[in-house]
């Protein structure tokens, strides 16, 4: 696995894990929906989701990284395979979001879609090095 995929991997799973706590324990502060951009009249009705979703960003992100250690420290092929399952589950989270917000899932139609997408650019751009 080159440099570029290793790096794109490595910075896309230090986001996830960074905004983990924010969606697990930190969702009801204004910074924080704003960062998120979301608008919740009453925080207690999404936050089981909130939770839930940051709990899967830090266990992807954590995986990635262990993926990444193993492919330096241990068995090349098991830590290319996490790294790169990794990449796929951040990568998908982009387009899945984004297809929820066209559905009209989020209070504005559309306003979630380029944070969505931008979300999985990182894991693309280390799934498609890592192709080469």
């Amino acid at each position: 696995m080159n440099a570029v995929a290793q790096a794109a991997a490595l910075l896309a799973a230090l986001i996830h894990i960074a905004v983990s706590p924010m969606e697990c324990f930190l969702i009801d502060r204004p910074a924080v929906q704003r960062f998120l951009r979301i608008q919740a009249k009453n925080i207690s009705d999404i936050r089981l989701w909130a939770f839930a979703i940051g709990a899967h960003n830090l266990v992807v992100g954590l995986g990635t990284i262990l993926g990444l250690v193993i492919l330096h420290t241990g068995d090349e092929v098991v830590g290319k395979t996490l790294v790169l399952a990794g990449c796929v589950f951040m990568f998908l989270g982009g387009p899945i979001m984004a297809l929820a917000d066209m559905l009209g899932f989020y209070p504005r139609k559309g306003d979630s879609v380029i944070p969505d997408i931008a979300s999985g650019l990182l894991p693309l751009v280390a799934l498609v090095a890592a192709a080469i």
